[in-house]
């Protein structure tokens, strides 16, 4: 993953041995492949049928909340780092998660699997003077970058998004959830 490259690659300070530049060749790789796996993804979510998004969520929902074990301790580890770091009372409340506010992220992935598939609805058609019909139909764009800070559940909310529009989406979260939504993450793709 870009995280274990980056944490193997970390420059020591000394940047006369080419450590820098060893960094950021790992980390152009790591975003390269990353990009190209999105892609790939892109193109098979695009032309996925409703039914098969809306199961997924639905599933990924059941995941999350197997998972919450798991997720509040990866918090915990976020908590014990912005502790540490001395953010305020509002960044740490951002950063929190709980038994409830996982069961929200599980509502929220079921709500947005509820909703109507936007992919392939009709915005409005016409008919030409010389007889061409035409269509302006909605699409799904491919691949969509989010970055976001300190407040974990963002992954689970905008991977639904992205899922249920047919889009594969590369997720950026802050340094404060490091531990939190890699964990979200792993129980949304299971």
């Amino acid at each position: 993953s870009i995280a274990s490259a980056a944490v193997a690659a970390r420059p020591s300070g000394d940047e006369s041995n080419g450590v820098v530049g060893a960094f950021r060749s790992v980390y152009e790789k790591a975003i390269k492949q990353m990009g190209n796996s999105a892609r790939a993804a892109a193109a098979e979510l695009g032309f996925a049928t409703a039914e098969r998004k809306h199961a997924a969520l639905i599933v990924a929902a059941e995941y999350v909340w197997a998972a919450r074990g798991d997720i509040i301790e990866a918090n915990a580890l976020d908590m014990d780092y912005v502790r540490e770091k001395g953010l305020s009372a509002a960044m740490l409340d951002r950063l929190m998660l709980d038994e409830d506010r996982i069961r929200n992220m599980v509502v929220g992935l079921r709500a947005v699997a509820e909703q109507e598939d936007p992919v392939g609805q009709v915005l409005e058609e016409w008919e030409r003077p010389n007889g061409l019909h035409i269509k302006s139909v909605r699409t799904h764009l491919g691949v969509i970058g989010v970055i976001y800070e300190s407040r974990p559940n963002v992954t689970a909310d905008a991977g639904a998004l992205c899922l249920k529009a047919g889009n594969a989406v590369i997720l950026r979260g802050g340094s404060e959830g490091f531990h939190s939504s890699p964990a979200i993450h792993k129980a949304l793709v299971n």
